[in-house]
């Protein structure tokens, strides 16, 4: 392809004639793109009669081309005219890609319904097969085994298509190489005829590669071997749902002694409101109990401190502490005949003793 210098060159040998022609050519490229022509670039000589003046091209999508227009002055003109003119790439231009032939193009996959694809003459892949003889039952016998065509493979077309087979659907994959068994051994594959039987056949079976060649060694997992699990399956859990919320009822000790006592006495009607009412009580009287006896602890110590009751020395303390430990089981125990109210004062007693007793210590 022919292509022009992007640099603005004029040379010195052009005929003054040719060289002053520029505006000459540029009136007959606006004459023919009027908003494409852009700055002259320059001038060189064909011959002594003829030059080319190039312009810039600012056409959309044409980048780096350049307008070319040929003036021509015969000896002794004194004007030149235009002789032709043509759009053409710099060297860095903006070009298409070579061009490629339709059947170098034309790649596999491309044939669709009712498009021809011809083979060449000199494929290599194809060999002359056959040549009838006119005799029926030698050319009938002929056609049978297979040798009623016009042309059959040659050893490298069948070496090209065994090499495509391979790749695709043979012992190489993944496929094959996770299978539990070959396609050699599998009861949908059916094997090629003539010299490709050893190593390739076509897959049968939908599950699988069916309507493909498959090498001999290739597999899948939908082998006609393959065994299907005993059993019914995996075992049956509990599904377990961990945004699942349980609600655990918490019943105190006093609760649920009044909630039983009254389940024995009323019926759940009834007692229902009784329930929370009695354990509201009980859990109210020990509070007040407890309360109770640690102020009449407190009082008690500070009334013996202010009369000098406690004890000072240590032998005053260890007589304190015998006779607390020998009258305070007693008067319990006295506490406890006289009834459950003066109960609750015995066990007061017996925790002043033993109070007054540590804070001497």
């Amino acid at each position: 392809m022919y292509a022009v210098s992007a640099v603005s060159v004029s040379e010195s040998g052009v005929r003054p004639v040719l060289a002053d022609a520029a505006e000459v050519a540029r009136r007959a490229l606006v004459a023919l793109e009027p908003d494409g022509v852009g700055v002259h670039l320059g001038v060189s000589a064909e011959d002594d009669t003829a030059a080319t003046h190039r312009f810039e091209a600012t056409l959309p999508g044409y980048r780096g081309w350049q307008w070319a227009v040929v003036v021509a002055a015969p000896p002794g003109a004194d004007h030149a005219t235009v002789s032709e003119s043509a759009l053409l790439p710099a060297l860095d231009a903006l070009i298409a890609p070579a061009f490629v032939p339709w059947d170098q193009r034309v790649r596999p996959g491309d044939l669709g319904p009712g498009d021809l694809i011809a083979t060449s003459a000199d494929d290599p892949r194809l060999v002359p097969g056959y040549v009838a003889t006119g005799d029926p039952v030698i050319d009938e016998v002929a056609r049978e085994v297979g040798l009623g065509r016009v042309q059959v493979l040659s050893v490298e077309g069948r070496a090209d298509a065994a090499q495509r087979w391979f790749t695709e659907y043979g012992p190489d994959t993944e496929m094959a190489k996770a299978a539990p068994a070959t396609c050699g051994m599998c009861g949908f594959y059916l094997p090629l005829a003539g010299a490709l039987r050893e190593s390739f056949g076509v897959c049968g079976n939908a599950m699988g590669a069916d309507g493909h060649v498959v090498h001999i060694e290739y597999g899948c997992g939908a082998h006609s071997d393959v065994v299907a699990p005993s059993g019914n399956g995996s075992p049956l859990y509990e599904a377990f749902d961990d945004h699942a919320v349980d609600f655990v009822e918490i019943v105190r000790p006093a609760v649920e002694a009044a909630i039983n006592e009254a389940a024995t006495e009323q019926s759940p009607a009834d007692s229902l409101t009784e329930v929370g009412e009695a354990a509201a009580e009980r859990a109210g009287d020990q509070q007040e109990t407890a309360e109770a006896a640690a102020v009449a602890a407190v009082d008690a110590e500070r009334a013996a401190l202010a009369e000098g009751a406690l004890p000072e020395s240590a032998e005053e303390v260890v007589t304190a502490e015998i006779a607390s430990d020998t009258e305070v089981p007693a008067e319990i125990d006295a506490e406890a005949t006289s009834g459950g109210a003066e109960s609750g004062e015995a066990v007061g007693s017996a925790d002043l003793n033993e109070h007054g007793s540590s804070v001497s210590r």
